[in-house]
């Protein structure tokens, strides 16, 4: 039932465990999530006649993957969290024209906790597996747990890259964040370990999202 939709996006920098409130909020097991990182550097990867081509090109003013995004990322018929997306005031506009959101998550974490969650992330480029050297590492260093290839860390994840990336999510995210404070959807949520933010962030998912009925009941 559409009217009973709950539409909500998750807030946070980078490395703030976002994607883990999307697939882990009560509505995951009839809802489509979108990480906007993974699906751009899908895209962005692509070759020929894809959208990897197109998506350069636009990505410049912040809100050019806006067009990209709705066939693939908003199903109708399913309640949907989006770990990350909107990232900038222009893409929070642009979201407006696809549908009104009910909920915004924004996830607080210290960005010296975020430098070195991030500096120890490295990954398998095949499966977009992520591990953490720190509280996540795979059995035998530098190799997959499956498959036994090698990981690598990706470029934005180098300490050097991550100072940069965490002063652009907060300069970009400010005009977001206000936005939503000022419509009253936003429920921030503060600390230094994904495991003890957790649970508040399901508690309020699960006070929003109305049970989903049986075609009996329907």
């Amino acid at each position: 039932w559409r009217s009973k939709l709950l539409r909500a996006v998750v807030l946070g920098p980078p490395g703030s465990a976002r994607a883990r409130c999307a697939r882990g909020s009560p509505a995951a097991s009839g809802s489509q999530h979108l990480s906007s990182g993974q699906f751009l550097r899908e895209s962005l990867g692509g070759g020929g006649a894809g959208p990897g081509p197109r998506l350069r090109s636009c990505l410049g003013d912040g809100s050019g993957s806006i067009p990209l995004l709705p066939s693939r990322s908003f199903p109708s018929p399913c309640p949907c969290a989006r770990p990350g997306f909107p990232r900038t005031l222009g893409q929070a506009r642009a979201l407006d024209g696809i549908c009104q959101l009910d909920l915004v998550i924004s996830l607080n974490i210290p960005f010296e906790t975020l430098k070195d969650r991030l500096s120890a992330r490295w990954v398998h480029p095949g499966s977009g597996r992520v591990y953490n050297m720190d509280f996540n590492p795979p059995h035998s260093q530098g190799v997959d747990d499956l498959t036994g290839e090698p990981l690598v860390q990706r470029d934005e994840d180098r300490p050097e890259a991550v100072a940069a990336r965490l002063r652009k999510y907060k300069d970009a995210a400010k005009p977001v964040i206000e936005l939503y404070k000022s419509r009253g959807i936003l429920h921030s949520f503060s600390g230094t370990e994904t495991n003890k933010i957790w649970p508040y962030v399901y508690s309020l998912l699960s006070s929003r999202i109305p049970p989903i009925l049986s075609e009996e009941e329907h």
